[in-house]
């Protein structure tokens, strides 16, 4: 794989208490923006961005409209809307209609950030309860990049973990203790 340019996570049932695990061992140092979307019953993400700013010393955001994602930091979809990378790798948000019954949806983030990133994306999905994601990594690896997937065993919610092995296959498949240092591995070599 040719050095990553970013880092796409997905995640539902489970996802925020895997999101705070996994960023708590992520190093400060990463160059790389990681894009988050994490499937949430609540209407606002900053309280998601304030909780998971506690576990890091990355800087944690809500994703916005045309910003440019920024090296080490955590980018939040918001709340209702698909979260997008155009082709010069903005942010664009959307009200198109649920898919895998989401919005923001996995699948939207990981297809346009394939296209955006191309080989130098890794995609990663954790714990969740639908097959959200599967698709969207299939992209990603069509696309040359990097799938991990969290060890369906492993997660509290196996279904979306295990749809994405299924869909998709996977570069890595491991336990979510095991992933921050992959992470750190690939982008900091």
């Amino acid at each position: 794989m040719a050095a990553p340019e970013a880092i796409a996570i997905g995640c539902s049932a489970g996802g925020l208490t895997a999101l705070e695990r996994l960023l708590a061992q992520l190093d400060p140092r990463l160059p790389q923006p990681l894009l988050v979307c994490c499937h949430t019953g609540s209407s606002t993400v900053e309280l998601m961005c304030e909780l998971l700013a506690r576990h890091t010393r990355l800087p944690v955001t809500e994703a916005r409209e045309r910003e440019l994602p920024q090296p080490g930091t955590v980018h939040v979809a918001p709340s209702g809307y698909h979260l997008l990378l155009e082709h010069d790798r903005r942010f664009a948000l959307s009200v198109d209609p649920r898919v895998s019954y989401a919005r923001p949806s996995i699948d939207v983030l990981f297809d346009s950030a394939a296209e955006a990133y191309r080989e130098r994306l890794i995609g990663v999905v954790l714990t969740g309860a639908n097959s959200d994601g599967a698709e969207g990594l299939a992209t990603i690896r069509a696309q040359g990049g990097l799938a991990i997937v969290q060890a369906p065993g492993d997660a509290d919610s196996p279904a979306m973990p295990q749809a994405a092995l299924e869909r998709a296959g996977a570069d890595h498949c491991l336990p979510l203790a095991d992933i921050p240092a992959l992470l750190n591995r690939l982008c900091l070599a």
